[in-house]
């Protein structure tokens, strides 16, 4: 099983150039980023988790600047978002930053995208909160008709774009239905989930990773009636606190990868839990 691992890089923590090159050293496989371009100060959408919304949702570092710092002093690690709030991006700049970083880091980067849960923050982006999954499936629509192999011009409920030259091209190849880099979903189960899963991605990105042995079923049924080759779809179970029975749970459900949360903290804390996670490689 490969062992990633998912931080809220700060301006207070550890930097992504020393965390990227500690993890390659000691063999994890990759690490992903979570996206908050801010935190409205009047805000009425409840934490998700529970409780006050821990400060570093407001202090995170931009992913892709990060990501790219940890590309540049890496070979191997695999670098992705977790998750990229689509709904909150103009798509041609995003496909064009996605296949930058694709592309300079050799095919490594992972695209976890989502819908998001702050309604303050998704608003000041102009985005209408019941129409955000709508939304992000069209924006992904057009970011694959910009990496497609030849011009292509796509026209959606929320925007088009014409038939164009656009480089450089994700590394990755087009599977199924999908082009562009490596692309998992993150949200909580259910049959829409599981659909725009089948249409648009390669597989999901459950939080926590709670509830698998009854959910990934229902998704299994959901990529086979899409006509997805079942041996195609992967599950990554995200933010995970681990435990040797926990990860062996996965193992049998089929999940060759996991990601591991660190805590979001200066580098001799950060290096601990790295101690502690060794156990697990």
């Amino acid at each position: 099983m490969r062992i990633g691992t998912t931080i809220f890089l700060t301006d207070e923590t550890i930097t992504p150039l020393r965390l990227a090159r500690e993890l390659e050293q000691r063999g994890f496989a990759g690490l992903y980023l979570p996206e908050h371009t801010h935190i409205p100060v009047s805000r009425d959408t409840p934490y998700p988790m529970g409780g006050e919304l821990p400060p570093e949702y407001a202090r995170t570092l931009d992913p892709f600047v990060a990501l790219a710092q940890a590309a540049a002093v890496t070979e191997h690690l695999t670098l992705g978002t977790g998750i990229t709030l689509v709904a909150q991006h103009d798509p041609i700049g995003l496909a064009k930053q996605i296949a930058t970083l694709d592309h300079l880091s050799g095919g490594r980067f992972t695209l976890g995208i989502g819908y998001g849960w702050n309604v303050e923050e998704a608003a000041d982006h102009g985005v209408d909160w019941p129409a955000r999954r709508d939304l992000v499936r069209d924006r992904m629509a057009r970011m694959r008709a910009l990496w497609a192999d030849e011009p292509t011009a796509y026209e959606g409920e929320f925007g088009s774009v014409r038939a164009s030259h656009a480089y450089p091209k994700p590394v990755q190849r087009p599977r199924g239905p999908v082009n562009g880099p490596r692309t998992l979903i993150g949200g909580a189960a259910g049959p829409k989930l599981f659909a725009h899963i089948a249409e648009y991605a390669d597989g999901w990105l459950p939080i926590g990773g709670r509830g698998l042995t009854e959910s990934v079923p229902k998704l299994r049924d959901a990529w086979e009636a899409a006509g997805r080759d079942p041996k195609h779809l992967q599950v990554v179970p995200y933010a995970v606190l681990p435990s040797t029975g926990k990860l062996t749970h996965y193992a049998d459900l089929g999940i060759e990868e996991v990601v591991l949360q660190l805590p979001p903290a200066d580098e001799a804390e950060v290096l601990r839990a790295l101690d502690a996670y060794a156990e697990y490689l």
